[in-house]
C-alpha cells in the first residue's frame, strides 16, 4: 500500500499531465473544442489566452518573488562591520585570559583529581 505522501504525488503528477496534454492540445489543435461539442465561434481567442493567462500568471509570480525579496531586504537590518566584530572576539579572548589561573595555582588541583576515588566495602 502506498503513503498518503505518495497519494497525494501521484494526484498531483495526475493533474499535472492531464493540464500539460490539454494546453499543448489547445494550442496546436484548438479545433478539437469543436469535436467535444464547444462552440468554435470564439476558436481563433483560444491560442491568444492559452498563451496569455500562462505568461500573465508566470509574470505575477516572478514580481511576487521579486517584492518579497525587496521586502526582506527593506526590513532587515544592516549587518555589523567586520572590523566591530573582529574586535569583539579580541576582547573575548582577552577577558577569557585574565580569568585563567597561572600555571602555579592549576597544579595541585591538577593532581588531586588524578587521585583515584576509593569506594567502600559494605
Amino acid at each position: 500500500m502506498v503513503s498518503k505522501d505518495q497519494a497525494i504525488g501521484g494526484i498531483i503528477f495526475i493533474v499535472c499531465v492531464v493540464i500539460a496534454v490539454f494546453y499543448l492540445v489547445t494550442l496546436f489543435y484548438p479545433q478539437w473544442l469543436s469535436i467535444v461539442g464547444i462552440q468554435a465561434t470564439w476558436i481563433p481567442d483560444v491560442q491568444f489566452w492559452v498563451i496569455a493567462v500562462p505568461v500573465l500568471l508566470a509574470f505575477i509570480a516572478i514580481m511576487g518573488i521579486g517584492a518579497w525579496i525587496g521586502w526582506t531586504m527593506a526590513t532587515t537590518p544592516p549587518p555589523k562591520p567586520i572590523e566591530e566584530i573582529t574586535s569583539e572576539i579580541e576582547e573575548k579572548k582577552e577577558e577569557e585570559k585574565v580569568e585563567e589561573k597561572p600555571p602555579e595555582e592549576a597544579a595541585p588541583e591538577a593532581e588531586e583529581q588524578k587521585k583515584p576515588v576509593r569506594k567502600r566495602r559494605s
